[in-house]
């Protein structure tokens, strides 16, 4: 008993040292976090026996970890904002084995075409080689002759015993010659005779008969010859076939495996944008603003809007401040001092005697005092102006011209209003070049004036009810050089105006696509003496025409690198007096590059189709076609301009700033 105590007492010595120092490499364990998150995730793990009886606390719990163990979302933001740059390698790809459905691909062979496009190459092959002579080499004869079971010569009665052929009455022999038909040395001779022509009709039967074994084994040696030769083509053939076939289909899957691909990058680059976006948006953190006596006020730091808060700065005197504090961005915040507050400067020595207690306010009086005022910036103004050397090339341009070096000035300018329901863009564009080819006279190579106004008021989702006014003529006279007795356009001559009424889809600032099925085209010439108003449409006796129809209009602009940018331009009318006949199309084109931060390189293209406006039908050797009344044929064609420029370019981008009431 004693001795069993003995042995209890070490271990009870022994156990709370050791109990001690597990609590405490455990509590040290239990801080970390590798600990903590592997606790988390045994019981969010997928098959686990546990269960939450909170989803919004298991997702949350989902949401912290990857918080934790994710790269902050600042990081992310701009890790996708600068993938969204043209690198050449998708995010996601597909092996072209892997791709479904391969059968409906327009273009890709089945195993059953396949079948039957070997099966007519199998035709065509053995109609190729039925009629054509085949070489059957020397070797190949002579081991076919050695084959064959000839008769050997002296053996061809062998023929007649096993009944080839048949002897004739005349020359078969029944038996002995009977001695009473030999009694004269004639019958002996005759029976001579006799023997060889039997002789002699045996031998030729031999000999026919070795010559059609021969005969035969050549037939079955170019036939046996043929059909080699045919399986060789056949192999041939049919592995080409399968190889091309192979090949084919490798490439139509591929083709359609990288549109795939290509589509389905760029679903998720614009997912992923999207929700980079909305990550940036609705990402916040909530700052608490602390005076000195200890009121705090707390303020929203967002990209989804304004917020306000107010703040009443304390000094050791307990004056107070009235401050307001609002957030710029999720990274800034702006501080205003309220216009209602008044200070008054006082002297150093004053301020020693003065008791401050006495200027105390309650915060109630505090609170009345001033409103919460919001920026916003209804007006957006600004514009470029460019200026640069440019080659030219023009083709069918109605407004005169000529491919040359020349030089360019393109000004553009917009003044935008924008509210909670309603927009007003207001845009303007001018365009002039003038050329110099050789010791020639200085020409004109670009005249444009253009000026759109398009009120929209918000109808549903992107969609805004919307009425566009468009005026487009040019300044100058417009010649066909080098010719300069006549002008062929000048001022007003023609000038063009449309008026839209429809619906303007306008999901961001940068795409628009107005459609307006009401719309009226005014197309008149100031100065029908100098200007030939049959060249724009217009009837003798007349100075304009009018067309109600449809129209159609579509802008997009695209940055593709800080650097980079495109612009298009599409509008259509169709004539609803003329539907099938009476169309025109205007398309413009705008690459910009930014080499420096004035210096640009323009690309700009413009191809114009109007239905009204005529061309004299040229035959091949460039001589007007005329007609059976010898008039000159006259018909539309498709006017194409081209310009390449480098040169200086300023921008203009005013925002002007306003405060509204928050309500």
């Amino acid at each position: 008993m004693k001795l069993r105590y003995l042995l209890i007492i070490p271990l009870f010595m022994f156990f709370p040292s050791r109990m001690s120092a597990q609590t405490e490499s455990e509590q040290r364990y239990t801080d970390s976090l590798e600990y903590n998150l592997h606790i988390i995730k045994r019981y969010l793990s997928t098959g686990s026996n546990w269960h939450f009886t909170d989803p919004l606390t298991e997702k949350r719990l989902y949401g912290l970890i990857q918080f934790i163990e994710n790269e902050p979302i600042d990081t992310i933001i701009n890790h996708f904002r600068q993938i969204k740059k043209p690198t050449g390698i998708p995010l996601v790809v597909r092996y072209p084995e892997d791709a479904p459905d391969s059968l409906f691909m327009p273009g890709y062979i089945s195993h059953k075409q396949l079948l039957s496009e070997i099966a007519s190459l199998e035709a065509e092959v053995k109609q190729e080689y039925l009629h054509r002579p085949v070489m059957v080499p020397v070797e190949v004869i002579r081991n076919a002759e050695n084959e064959v079971a000839l008769i050997p010569e002296g053996l061809g009665m062998q023929l007649f015993t096993d009944g080839v052929y048949t002897l004739p009455d005349s020359l078969r022999v029944t038996g002995g010659i009977p001695d009473n038909r030999i009694q004269k040395p004639e019958d002996f001779r005759r029976i001579l005779r006799l023997d060889s022509i039997r002789s002699q009709y045996v031998e030729q039967k031999r000999l026919q008969y070795n010559d059609s074994l021969i005969e035969a084994a050549h037939r079955k040696i170019a036939e046996d010859y043929r059909q080699m030769l045919i399986n060789e083509r056949l192999m041939f053939a049919k592995t080409q076939k399968m190889e091309a076939v192979k090949r084919n289909n490798s490439q139509v899957v591929k083709f359609y495996n990288d549109q795939a691909i290509s589509a389905v990058n760029d679903s998720v680059l614009q997912a992923a944008g999207w929700l980079s976006g909305f990550a940036d948006f609705i990402d916040n953190s909530t700052v608490n603003l602390v005076n000195l006596t200890r009121s705090s006020s707390s303020l929203v730091l967002s990209n989804a809007g304004s917020f306000f808060t107010r703040i009443w700065l304390k000094n050791q005197q307990n004056d107070s401040l009235s401050v307001l504090i609002q957030n710029i961005d999720k990274h800034s915040m702006q501080l205003v001092i309220e216009d209602q507050e008044i200070f008054s400067r006082f002297k150093q020595d004053a301020v020693n005697d003065f008791d401050f207690s006495s200027l105390n306010r309650s915060s109630a009086a505090l609170e009345k005092v001033g409103k919460k005022y919001q920026p916003y910036t209804p007006w957006t103004l600004g514009g470029t102006g460019n200026a640069g050397f440019t080659q030219t090339y023009l083709n069918n341009w109605k407004k005169g011209g000529k491919s040359s070096m020349s030089i360019l000035v393109v000004m553009k300018g917009y003044a935008n209003y924008s509210s909670d329901r309603m927009k007003w863009e207001n845009s303007a564009e001018v365009r002039n070049g003038w050329i110099k080819p050789g010791d020639g006279d200085i020409q004109k190579n670009d005249d444009k004036l253009e000026m759109t106004s398009r009120l929209g008021i918000t109808a549903f989702q992107k969609w805004y009810y919307s009425a566009e006014a468009d005026f487009e003529t040019q300044f100058f006279n417009g010649y066909s050089y080098p010719d300069v007795s006549k002008p062929v356009s000048g001022f007003l001559a023609p000038a063009r105006f449309m008026f839209k009424i429809g619906l303007d889809y306008k999901p961001n600032k940068n795409l628009s696509l107005l459609i307006s099925p009401l719309t009226s085209k005014l197309v008149f010439v100031g100065d029908t003496l100098k200007v030939d108003k049959i060249n724009f449409g217009i009837d003798p006796g007349k100075t304009y025409y009018w067309q109600p129809g449809l129209n159609t209009d579509f802008s997009l602009k695209k940055s593709l690198s800080p650097e980079i940018s495109f612009e298009t331009k599409y509008k259509m009318f169709i004539n609803y007096l003329a539907p099938f006949t009476e169309f025109d199309m205007n398309w413009e084109n705008n690459l910009n590059i930014k080499l420096t931060n004035y210096i640009t390189m323009q690309v700009m293209t413009n191809a114009i189709y109007d239905s009204k406006v005529l061309f004299d039908k040229l035959d091949k050797e460039g001589n007007p076609v005329l007609d059976s009344q010898g008039k000159k044929i006259r018909e539309p064609k498709l006017q194409f301009k081209e310009f390449f420029t480098i040169g200086f370019t300023y921008m203009i981008n005013h925002r002007m700033v306003r405060a509204r009431e928050v309500k």
